[in-house]
């Protein structure tokens, strides 16, 4: 059966539906009576509970950044290219997964993908607690943890396509705006939240005992398990729910029937616009602690990176449902051009005040502000990306779907890809005893950047352009 043919007709009177098992029997979201009767108040309630999921699965995803400024100092002896890789497993993980995900929502429906995406990040959360307890626990075991958390990232290619489904094309923008910006303040948790809960004995004696942290020759006590036990019991309890008040809507597909979406070059054109829109968001938001960490943490009185890392993502994660409602009053098109060209803009000027090659706290400042310049101009463009995806693919919306996850696919190796490319620069920039730089990063990513807007102007924001969106 198609998947287009698979969405039951609704009767005239808009007949609820089902409430038992996983698959609602039918679903019509544009029809004004059942949205008003039936579907509005399913959707929201969807979206509502999804949505706290993804928050926790972006903090998971996002834990290991926040973990591995902190290792060397309760004694793991790891070198900054290790931690860097640390911080990239994830990214790694959550791209693969990612392409998964893509294809799961019409072939297991939303029920079963979220509830057993939720209970599986049990699994690293525990995993790296138990290793933070062991100070003799090897390098690749902290990397197989760390690759295992991406799980965390992976779920966002089911999400996303899920809600876009249980929403009508007017209110997209604006759902799927709330649904990211409010999931991606999942990082700001963990890179906020993790200082303070490693600060104190949260679970007793239950979660193991402390350690001794030193940093520049001073000690103090710390439970850095603590970063990522605590989660365990709200995936628990968020797990259940899943099960118990989520259903699915019917629109199924095999795999074979959703790989159409890769013969329209769309597809493809929307997945460089994502990459450089959440890819950059993801991408930055893993590597800036160790940015931090690299650049300025060899100056006296160094800044304490997670006082400062979460600040980025917290803005993107903010600008991104803001941005998606007003993305449908405006289109989505215009704001993602404005993002590109803001984007481009910041990298510039990291670039040309010597920000990223300092030779004193002095520039610190500046960098920063740049820095969270560049997290708003990725907020702009993830919210407004995902209300032009629908309308590029207006003619078939399981494509448009799909091809919202495909792009979260590729666009979530941007972890990855930036800390593996950052460790490079900087490592390269002092290979014979040079000041650290990440200069080289910032140019490669504003060349990509204006790739990226170009092609955005020309397939749909210009007059006359193949898609208006």
């Amino acid at each position: 059966m198609s998947a287009q043919a698979s969405i039951a007709a609704l009767p005239s009177s808009a007949s609820p539906p089902k409430a038992g098992g996983d698959w609602l029997t039918e679903w019509k979201p544009e029809d004004p009576t059942f949205w008003a009767q039936t579907g509005s108040k399913i959707a929201w309630r969807t979206m509502w509970l999804t949505t706290a999921t993804l928050v926790l699965s972006f903090a998971t995803w996002f834990v290991v950044s926040a973990l591995v400024v902190r290792l060397p100092g309760i004694g793991f002896k790891f070198t900054e290219t290790e931690l860097f890789w640390l911080a990239a497993m994830p990214g790694l993980a959550g791209g693969t997964l990612r392409v998964i995900h893509t294809f799961l929502i019409p072939i297991f429906g939303t029920r079963k993908v979220v509830t057993v995406a939720t209970f599986l990040k049990l699994i690293p959360c525990i995993g790296l607690g138990l290793a933070i307890l062991d100070p003799g626990t090897p390098f690749w075991m902290f990397m197989v943890l760390a690759f295992l958390a991406g799980m965390g990232g992976g779920d966002f290619s089911s999400y996303m396509p899920s809600t876009s489904l249980f929403f009508p094309k007017r209110l997209q923008g604006t759902a799927l705006g709330i649904q990211a910006g409010i999931g991606n303040f999942g990082v700001s948790l963990t890179q906020f939240v993790t200082p303070w809960i490693i600060g104190f004995a949260l679970f007793g004696g239950v979660a193991g005992a402390s350690q001794v942290f030193t940093k520049a020759g001073k000690t103090s006590e710390m439970w850095l398990q603590n970063a990522v036990f605590w989660y365990v019991p709200f995936l628990l309890v968020l797990g259940v729910a899943c099960w118990m008040f989520l259903r699915s809507v019917p629109v199924k597909a095999s795999f074979k029937e959703q790989l159409d979406i890769f013969k329209d070059k769309h597809t493809w054109f929307c997945t460089v616009t994502y990459i450089m829109t959440f890819g950059s968001f993801s991408g930055f938001s893993a590597a800036f602690p160790m940015l931090i960490k690299s650049l300025y943490g060899g100056f006296p009185d160094a800044p304490d990176p997670l006082k400062y890392a979460f600040l980025g993502p917290l803005i993107g994660s903010a600008a991104r449902p803001v941005f998606g409602w007003l993305a449908d009053k405006t289109g989505g098109g215009i704001l993602t051009q404005v993002s590109g060209l803001g984007l481009v803009g910041c990298c510039l000027a990291a670039v040309l005040t010597g920000s990223l090659a300092p030779t004193s706290l002095d520039s610190f400042p500046l960098f920063v502000s740049l820095m969270l310049g560049i997290f708003l101009f990725t907020g702009i463009g993830n919210g407004s990306t995902f209300r032009q995806y629908p309308v590029i693919f207006a003619a078939n919306p399981r494509q448009g779907a799909q091809v919202l996850g495909w792009t979260g696919a590729v666009a979530a190796y941007g972890p990855f890809v930036f800390n593996v490319l950052v460790a490079w620069a900087i490592s390269s920039s002092t290979a014979e005893g040079g000041t650290k730089s990440a200069v080289s990063f910032f140019i490669g990513a504003t060349v990509f950047f204006v790739i990226a807007t170009a092609l955005n102007w020309f397939y749909y924001v210009r007059k006359n352009c193949e898609r208006p969106s």
